[in-house]
């Protein structure tokens, strides 16, 4: 049932909440129903893992005035708590379970920024309870948790943004529409980096702090023991590294390349029909108790492959410059673009109107502005579920080209995808590799 303001007001009143924290503060869902919501509402959040992105991503939405965190949940309590008082909340407002949190009715959206073998089940567990979401790239750890991800949110008609901000910097949108609108000319090659993939780890185990619940950060692992250089991402090798909880650099660094040359090639609803590697077959980093991060980029000797519609070749190198883009070839001029450059074979592409070009491609100026708007307009993001999904899938798929050579010890494989189906053609142990176990209590629930 929808509610008006007048109605609002009065059902408050009634119940002391008006006088006591102000209409200002009354959540979106409240006002609007869930498929609207007036402009002049607050939009109610909560966090839901509060390691080393949280903060980042907390603090820049409560800086809009109409945004407001009533809680934070993270399995280690003391981070929650830590992160809680950054943003005025006291301990009541602080779990360590995070289903509890999204079975209050008052919070409109959650920000996920979870290790990343946690982010489907808790943005799905999120979308079955009627919370928007806010999820931290690489959006998934397999392609399968990917496809679920976009059923739920697209069969409760909730928002997703993923946190591949780089869909809302002017130089990456510029960029992506030069080459949309053929300035360059057809597209022959794309260099990119061939980021580290994930490590294997055996470090030793150490004693779990008090105020963490090591078992539930585990979540659909194969328990392991406790170490400090697993449970955080800031140390090398930490959780981004290793196989368990994420595809490593590919994942992490990897996500924000490959999403540009997903936006630029025009796949954001596709992806490559081919992936392969040359040189030698795929040899992981092992994480011991001597292990230093030493390397952020892939075994130099193992290079990554991929072939899009139209002929298209995609070259992951060590020794390519970009950092957080790429460098695009075509039959009339190149573009080369990453996070401090943006290099374009004719000068004046750069101060084209990009209003009078035919292709018109979504951004917006602020990511996460974009996402509170969204949360209110009910439209898609700009780095929207679908979107997010493809942009993993393409980290995953180089990975598994890695591993596929790694256990046959060849190079040179061509593993043929289908991006419509989203399954490889006739190789079961590549499709093998498309999901991965879960332990039980922690399978994602059927959308």
């Amino acid at each position: 049932m929808r509610m008006s303001r007048r109605q609002a007001v009065k059902f408050l009143a009634g119940t002391g909440v008006a006088g006591a924290a102000g209409f200002s503060i009354v959540p979106s869902h409240v006002l609007g129903g869930q498929a609207t919501a007036a402009p002049s509402n607050k939009v109610i959040m909560a966090a839901i893992g509060t390691g080393s992105r949280s903060p980042s991503d907390t603090g820049a939405l409560a800086k809009f005035p109409d945004v407001q965190f009533a809680a934070v949940c993270d399995v280690d309590l003391a981070r929650a708590r830590q992160n809680a008082k950054k943003l005025g909340l006291d301990e009541k407002s602080v779990y360590q379970d995070y289903r509890p949190l999204l079975e209050r009715k008052d919070i409109d959206a959650v920000v996920i920024a979870s290790p990343d073998h946690w982010h489907a089940l808790h943005s799905i567990d999120a979308a079955l309870a009627g919370k928007d979401v806010y999820v931290e790239k690489a959006m998934t750890l397999t392609v399968v948790e990917g496809r679920a991800m976009v059923k739920a949110i697209r069969k409760n008609n909730r928002v997703l943004q993923v946190g591949s901000q780089q869909r809302s910097s002017a130089n990456f949108h510029r960029a992506c529409m030069l080459i949309r609108n053929g300035y360059i000319g057809q597209v022959t090659k794309v260099i990119g980096v061939d980021y580290a993939g994930a490590w294997e780890s055996k470090l030793p185990g150490q004693p779990v702090p008090e105020t963490l619940d090591w078992d539930q950060w585990m979540g659909q692992v194969q328990p392991k023991p406790f170490n400090e250089n697993i449970r955080t991402s800031r140390s090398r090798p930490g959780w981004l590294s290793i196989k368990d909880f994420c595809g490593g650099e590919i994942c992490g660094w990897g996500s924000h390349d490959l999403d540009q040359v997903q936006w630029a090639l025009g796949m954001d609803e596709s992806g490559p029909t081919e992936v392969w590697v040359e040189g030698q077959p795929y040899k992981p980093w092992v994480a011991d108790e001597n292990s230093k991060y030493g390397r952020f980029f892939g075994a130099k000797e193992t290079i990554i492959h991929m072939m899009y519609p139209g002929g298209i070749h995609v070259e992951l190198s060590e020794d390519a410059e970009p950092t957080g883009g790429a460098l695009f070839i075509g039959a009339k001029g190149q573009i080369r673009i990453d996070r401090g450059r943006f290099e374009v074979s004719e000068p004046g592409w750069k101060t084209l109107p990009l209003e009078s070009m035919p292709v018109q491609l979504y951004t917006a100026r602020s990511h996460y502005r974009n996402f509170v708007d969204c949360i209110k307009e009910r439209k898609k993001c700009v780095c929207d579920v679908e979107t997010g999904h493809r942009s993993a899938t393409v980290c995953h798929l180089g990975n598994i080209a890695r591993w596929v050579s790694q256990q046959t010890q060849t190079v040179g494989t061509r593993l043929i995808w289908d991006p419509i189906k989203e399954e490889f053609k006739d190789n079961a142990l590549a499709t093998s590799m498309l999901d991965r176990p879960r332990r039980k209590g922690y399978e994602l629930p059927k959308v």
